[in-house]
């Protein structure tokens, strides 16, 4: 199986994205880092999405971007050029699916952790400021972008109720479009250009990185067996 790389690095700081493979991420201090983790990634997203694994994965990078933001801290702008074609109404309807079992995945992970308020991270800044530390702040956090990124494509969304339901009421929101699988790319905040191909990804990968987090931590904090591996994760 082939796996289409997106790297966007700043320096030797190195996000890698599998393009056909909806918010795959890995990360490391060189684009080597990054690619020699990619394989795991991929089998763990793949058990995660459907429960099937190929033998073996050949890697390309088929797009680079060079960035000028906090690469190491997830801090990312990069569009993909596949995310600028217009989206099928089965590919519309596969990624929004995808989507939706991301933010109940999320949810079911959140709503596991024993005490939501209780961390053994210390404290640490970045470029956004705090890290979230607790599952109830890495939550929060993760849940928060809904209004965000669909107002980046032109949609009206608020982040009320749980991360399942907003998010399904954007969903609602942008489908009353009519001209929604055109895929616009819409110049945003900052000068990021948006499409729905790259609200999609973004959604998953988004929960992808603090699903781990938020993994990581319980096990950490809670110990291995309190808390159930919802994402499979190969961490």
């Amino acid at each position: 199986m082939k796996i289409r790389c997106v790297w966007e690095h700043n320096g030797d700081d190195s996000i890698l994205y599998a393009d056909n493979f909806a918010g795959a991420f890995t990360r490391g201090a060189s684009k080597d880092l990054a690619l020699r983790k990619m394989p795991a990634e991929i089998r763990s997203y793949l058990l995660w999405q459907c429960g099937v694994v190929p033998d073996s994965f050949e890697l390309e990078i088929v797009q680079e971007k060079q960035s000028e933001l906090t690469v190491s801290d997830a801090d990312s702008d990069v569009i993909f050029d596949t995310e600028r074609e217009e989206l099928s109404p089965s590919e519309y309807a596969d990624l929004k699916a995808l989507a939706l079992k991301s933010a109940h995945d999320f949810l079911t992970l959140y709503q596991t952790i024993p005490d939501k308020n209780k961390s053994c991270l210390q404290a640490r800044e970045t470029f956004y400021g705090q890290v979230p530390r607790t599952a109830f702040e890495m939550y929060e956090h993760t849940k928060n972008v809904n209004e965000y990124y669909f107002d980046e494509i032109g949609v009206s969304a608020d982040n009320e109720g749980t991360i399942l339901e907003c998010r399904e009421r954007g969903f609602a929101a942008l489908e009353s479009r009519s001209d929604f699988l055109k895929n616009t790319v819409f110049l945003g905040s900052y000068d990021e250009e948006w499409s729905l191909r790259k609200v999609l990804r973004r959604f998953i990968w988004h929960d992808r990185i603090h699903a781990k987090a938020m993994y990581r931590m319980a096990v950490k904090t809670f110990g291995s067996d309190a808390v159930p591996n919802v994402f499979l994760f190969n961490i």
